[in-house]
């Protein structure tokens, strides 16, 4: 699994720590920043992650800043995302399963990073389930071109 991954300076702890466990599970992945604790705006780093993975360049990605709402917030605008702030492990689970969630966000402020890196490997091991909420996805497509 090809995984994009980015941050503002609100997250790098967490983007560190997160791509210690995808080096541990076997994923291969890209980081778009940021790359120290200078200040960036976030925007432009759930940009680049987004349009990657919109693009199919990447399978999914993953966004971390102080709350994960604005990287949420901010990728969502691209057309094609899915992106989810989990904050458990059962949010994860169901962003995947019933939402074919293609980004996930996390707050590094908001999470403890065991729990951080527990939400990770969930959403990655994920699936979605499709069936019923196969419907309600298109609806959500819909949406978009609207």
């Amino acid at each position: 699994m090809r995984i994009a991954l980015g941050c503002d300076h609100r997250g790098l702890k967490l983007k560190q720590a997160i791509m210690g466990l995808l080096n541990d599970l076997g994923n291969e992945y890209q980081d778009f920043g940021c790359y120290d604790s200078d200040p960036v705006d976030y925007p432009d780093i759930a940009k680049q992650v987004a349009e990657a993975v919109a693009l199919g360049k990447f399978e999914d990605g993953i966004l971390i800043c102080s709350s994960g709402i604005g990287m949420s917030i901010a990728a969502n605008k691209v057309k094609g995302i899915r992106a989810a702030l989990c904050c458990g492990v059962s949010s994860a689970q169901r962003a995947r399963q019933h939402n074919d969630a293609n980004i996930l966000c996390l707050g590094e402020d908001t999470l403890d990073q065991a729990l951080a890196l527990d939400i990770v490997k969930i959403y990655l091991s994920t699936t979605f389930e499709g069936g019923r909420h196969l419907r309600r996805l298109e609806k959500v497509r819909s949406l978009e071109a609207a």
